[in-house]
């Protein structure tokens, strides 16, 4: 069987956890949290590439290296690019990659902006409110299709 490559796309202020509202995102810091993920695969025939990007086009970047770097699948936290990133939409559908969005906090359950996600139409599925756990489930839809 052929080793699956899934790109990991975090979006702004991700690299602040364990430092931002831990009520509402928890006390790991962003580089544990790599950790997890990475280890929780670490003996199945996966590479899992993690990025994290506080500018709109460098995630766009990211998403058009996947393309052309041939990944079987992305998860993508785009953070508060949720709610509004017609870019990062466009983006999503034109790698014609297997997409999930994943948010670590129940994003249905906050303020009325964040009840909306823009970036989600493109993806094949959304994942919210398992904090890391959430990047898990992810992978694993990724890795049965």
């Amino acid at each position: 069987m052929e080793m699956k490559k899934i790109m990991i796309i975090n979006g702004p202020n991700l690299n602040f956890l364990g430092i931002r509202e831990k009520g509402i995102y928890g006390n790991d810091d962003y580089e544990s949290i790599c950790s997890y993920i990475k280890g929780k695969f670490s003996d199945k025939d996966v590479r899992i590439d993690i990025l994290q990007s506080n500018s709109e086009g460098k995630l766009i970047d990211f998403l058009q290296s996947a393309y052309f770097r041939n990944f079987d699948g992305v998860v993508i936290n785009p953070g508060a690019y949720t709610h509004y990133s017609y870019a990062l939409f466009d983006a999503i559908k034109s790698i014609s990659i297997p997409t999930v969005e994943v948010h670590l906090s129940n994003i249905h359950e906050r303020e009325e902006f964040r009840k909306i996600s823009v970036t989600a139409p493109a993806c094949i599925a959304q994942i919210y409110g398992k904090g890391k756990d959430g990047y898990i489930e992810a992978i694993e839809l990724l890795l049965k299709r």
